[in-house]
């Protein structure tokens, strides 16, 4: 028994062993086909109920089903969990993915508010986080506090910028963000950056909606009605709304639609978060959000890719979620499927040996392809390059596609850049055709404003008392139904007329100062404000201004007089006129007496009787009265240039000192505002108008000299009785007042400039600017100068008599071209003669060529000065002869002493030679002073110079005598 237990005992163990074996056998074969076979697990962290949820999922399944179809040893686990819109439980489901699951990433999270704790926990466990969003402004640490995640998405800086220049092109000046608040507060981030994109086209956010949470609401109807009721004081109705749920952005346009936010002069933006709902709301939804702008990320639905996905993704989509209207793929479902292909691509290095999960974090991050979505590149943990966006426009039963809007370039008609049409620049709009909310044949476009209706019309302030009642003029106080009268008013009908839209109005007196009407405007008491209204910077602050209709500026009015001087036949030239006419006078009588006098016996005689007749030969020219015969030709041209440039000033000063005559000359005792100031005088100024202060201010008077005025007639009686000295008045004030006053007052030249005369609306109103440009038509056409005239005429005594003192005198700069004619010619002629008297005189020459350079000099001298000169030929055998220079020459110079004796020899020599002559005996006689004259050859020269002799009692030697002795009439 004790062999057989043994043996029993033996083979026990041995069948034991050997099932040992197999069991080892067994297990080590399971684990060598295990470790051909590997599985990665990835995460998703997404909101399973949603329809954007939905569209991910299946996207990822169909990825990661292609992915295991085409590897036998490689596969992919995918496991879900949802966040259910709480970044709390966004970032539970990831720990639970970790920590249960064993992810290697994790893929997800449409906000960044879900997205930041999902990433702060991959961080610790070292796990890469590929998110579907990134923060709307760049967080510059967020690449070294969050090393593992990976942002496929960019901020909003580019869709902003997108958003400014539609409200650009249509020139909005103010709109009303609104957006959902999420659990904890959510990202202001995308507010932020459209407040600098608005501020950077000139625009700006007049009000922020904020609406509570989806999640925390009762009653959303109720609430969302309360919330919009805020936006009924507001004017602006351009809406833009930056985030919202699907849910919450279907109760924000019922209830706007209802309430009548969506009428025909309001503007909806949306972006592309909301956008991407529109694929998802039924017809009834779409409907209320008629006319609403979408922006969109464009992706490209050519691509063999994308046809694949989207016929797997219709099947699998309408299998599974069979209560969804529309099945086909968004661009979260493209991002959801490019976050899987991603992950693969990073994990290739993973099939035949292990990496760690910095090494695959590295990898997702340095992917470089082309997905569905768009270009797939990291920056700084986030899409290097913007996406091409499309703006969408909702219309029927879905939306129209408008333009793209290329990153960095601006709006267009294709992929391409359009620069040949477009430059770029996108405050030219958009050129597809826009559907307007609640207007499908609306041609304008919507003005972004609350504009007025009959119930609900402008009220329009004007100046109840004015100091010039032609600008405004309330008729009867009491009765304000009764409409104003005036320039402005005429002037704002006329406006109207040219708005091309209906703008029901009313008008409300306001019995105030001006100051008061712009607070009025400020504090929305009245929407705009008709009148004389001056713009002014600390105005323009509080208040938008139209263009100026009318040029504002400081004019000082003070009492003048009739302007009597016995001295006025002096001001038609300035004193440089009558200096260079006196010098151009003077000259042309030097040039006349020069070329005259030598030839001429009129222009002979002593000095003083050569000086005179040249002046008064000059002077009777002036008045063409002159009788002096002239000879030499080049006198003849002197004297027909003088004689132009004399009509021409003669009758340019007549028609200056008529003209000073006939205007009515004011003479002003005050001169300027330093004058007031420093007499310390008083000075008036309007009631109401700003200007006080700004004399005090500015021009530092000091407070008590100034007294204000009510009315313009009442000026009158001030300055009567001598209360004031001057008064102030702008511009467009100072013409209707001179024009009435002429006689009395002068006014000066305004020296102070203000920014005119404008109509007042709210601030960033867009009917001041159609107003602007109303007026600014109304200017081109005329039709403002015929307004003018209509209401500002002059008084039938100052419509003919001119009221300034501003008649130009004549000056030099206007007649100096003449003055260098004139003295050009007489210089030239002076010259020619100059030369042809030198030529004369040495033709005429003999005498011996060995005089001295200084007697030629002399001869040449006396040559030019007296005329033809008298050589003699000198006989050396003899004594010589006197010489004589010039006609009747006094002055004998002898060589020896009985040279006189051989007078007779030497006579009859120069027989030829004329000795005498009556002018040369005047000469002899006026300038030489001689005692008595010798000479005279024939009787009819004695009988003249005889003549001459005894009238100046000087006694003549003749050489001849009468052929018949006759009673002697000659004494000396």
């Amino acid at each position: 028994m004790a062999n057989i237990d043994t043996v029993l005992i033996r083979q026990l163990v041995i069948l034991v062993l050997i099932l040992f074996s197999c069991i080892n056998i067994i297990s080590k074969g399971v684990q060598a086909k295990e470790d051909d076979h590997k599985v990665t697990n990835i995460g998703a962290v997404i909101d399973v109920t949603s329809r954007t949820g939905k569209e991910e999922i299946t996207a990822m399944e169909i990825a990661v089903q292609s992915f295991n179809n085409k590897l036998n040893n490689h596969g992919l686990s995918f496991y879900v969990q949802s966040h259910g819109k709480d970044p709390m439980l966004a970032a539970a489901a990831a720990e639970k993915l970790i920590k249960e699951n064993n992810v290697t990433v994790i893929i997800g999270l449409e906000t960044w508010e879900l997205a930041a704790p999902v990433a702060e926990i991959g961080t610790r466990a070292r796990v890469p986080v590929l998110s579907f969003t990134a923060p709307s402004i760049t967080l510059p640490l967020s690449a070294l506090r969050w090393p593992f995640l990976a942002q496929m998405a960019n901020n909003d800086s580019e869709q902003m910028t997108c958003i400014a220049a539609i409200i650009r092109s249509y020139g909005w000046k103010k709109v009303i963000a609104i957006y959902e608040d999420e659990t904890y507060g959510g990202d202001s981030g995308k507010l932020a950056v459209l407040i600098e994109a608005l501020q950077d086209i000139g625009s700006e956010i007049e009000h922020t909606l904020v609406l509570p949470p989806i999640s925390s609401l009762s009653n959303t109807k109720e609430v969302m009605q309360e919330e919009l009721m805020k936006l009924l004081s507001l004017e602006s109705r351009v809406f833009v709304v930056l985030k919202a749920s699907s849910v919450m952005t279907i109760h924000l346009f019922e209830e706007a639609k209802n309430m009548g936010f969506m009428g025909r002069d309001s503007a909806w933006i949306i972006t592309d978060k909301i956008t991407t709902y529109l694929d998802s709301f039924n017809t009834s939804i779409i409907s209320s959000m008629a006319g609403v702008f979408g922006i969109k990320t464009y992706y490209t639905e050519n691509s063999s890719e994308y046809e694949s996905l989207y016929g797997q993704f219709k099947q699998v989509f309408r299998k599974k979620y069979e209560d969804e209207d529309n099945f086909e793929p968004g661009i979260y479902a493209l991002k959801a499927y490019d976050a899987i292909q991603i992950i693969t691509e990073a994990m290739e290095g993973m099939i035949n040996t292990n990496i760690s999960s910095k090494q695959l974090s590295e990898k997702i991050l340095s992917s470089n392809f082309t997905g569905l979505s768009g270009e797939i590149q990291f920056e700084r943990g986030m899409l290097s390059q913007n996406p091409t966006s499309r703006i969408v426009n909702v219309v029927g039963k879905k939306y129209k596609e408008l333009d793209f809007w290329l990153p960095s370039f601006g709006f267009s008609r294709s992929l391409v850049n359009e620069e040949t049409e477009h430059d770029g620049n996108t405050a030219q709009g958009l050129y597809g055709q826009v559907t307007w909310p609640a207007d499908l044949n609306q041609v304008r476009n919507p003005k972004g404003w609350a504009m007025p209706t009959n119930a609900r019309p402008l009220i329009i302030g004007v100046p109840g008392r004015t100091s010039f009642e032609k600008f405004v003029k309330v008729k009867n106080e009491s009765n304000q139904n009764e409409e104003p009268e005036g320039y402005c008013i005429d002037l704002f009908k006329m406006a109207l007329e040219v708005l091309g839209y209906d703008l029901p109005y009313k008008f409300v007196p306001h019995f105030s100062t001006y100051d008061d009407l712009v607070r009025c405007v400020h504090n929305k008491t009245f929407d705009a404000v008709v009148g004389d209204i001056t713009i002014l910077a600390n105005r323009a602050e509080l208040v938008e201004f139209t263009q100026p209709y009318a040029e504002s500026g400081l004019s000082l009015i003070v009492p003048a007089k009739s302007e009597e001087s016995a001295w006025m036949f002096m001001k038609p030239f300035t004193w440089e006129m009558w200096m260079a006419t006196g010098a151009m006078l003077i000259y042309t009588m030097f040039i006349v007496w020069f070329l005259e006098h030598r030839s001429n016996p009129e222009f002979e005689g002593t000095w003083k009787t050569q000086i005179g007749t040249a002046m008064w030969f000059t002077c009777s020219s002036l008045f063409f009265a002159h009788r002096e015969n002239v000879r030499n030709n080049f006198t003849r041209i002197v004297v027909t240039v003088w004689l132009f440039v004399s009509l021409v000033l003669t009758s340019s000063y007549t028609a200056s000192l008529s003209s000073m005559l006939t205007v009515n000359k004011l003479k002003v005792n005050v001169t300027d505002i330093e004058f007031l100031k420093r007499n310390n005088l008083k000075v008036g100024c309007d009631r109401d108008s700003f200007l006080r202060n700004y004399l005090v201010d500015v021009l530092q008077f000091k407070s008590e000299n100034i007294k204000t005025i009510n009315n313009q007639d009442s000026y009158i009686g001030e300055f009567e009785k001598k209360h004031i000295a001057a008064a102030f008045l702008e511009l467009p004030y100072e013409k209707v007042f001179i024009n009435n006053y002429c006689k009395k007052f002068s006014a000066t030249t305004p020296t102070y400039r203000f920014g005119g005369l404008g109509f007042m609306f709210h601030k960033g109103s867009p009917i001041a600017m159609d107003f602007s440009k109303a007026i600014l038509t109304l200017s081109e056409k005329g039709a403002l100068k015929e307004l003018e005239e209509k209401w500002f005429a002059p008084s039938p005594e100052c419509s003919t008599g001119v009221t300034d003192n501003r008649t130009e005198r004549l000056r030099l700069h206007s007649f100096w071209g003449l003055y260098i004619i004139s003295g050009a010619t007489s210089t030239i002629c002076f010259f020619l003669f100059i030369i042809k008297i030198i030529k004369d005189q040495y033709r005429s020459n003999t005498s011996p060529r060995n005089n001295s350079i200084w007697s030629k000099a002399i001869r040449l001298a006396r040559f030019i000065y007296q005329g033809q000169q008298i050589n003699f030929a000198i006989d050396q055998t003899r004594p010589q002869l006197p010489e004589i220079v010039g006609r009747g020459s006094p002055r004998w110079k002898y060589s020896s002493p009985d040279a006189a004796e051989n007078h007779v020899a030497a006579s009859s020599e120069a027989a030829d030679v004329e000795m005498l002559y009556i002018p040369g005996a005047k000469r002899l006689i006026e300038e030489q002073e001689v005692k008595a004259i010798i000479g005279l050859e024939t009787w009819e020269e004695a009988a003249m110079v005889a003549d001459i002799g005894s009238r100046a009692r000087v006694p003549v030697l003749s050489f001849a005598a009468p052929a018949l002795i006759t009673p002697s009439r000659w004494p000396f």
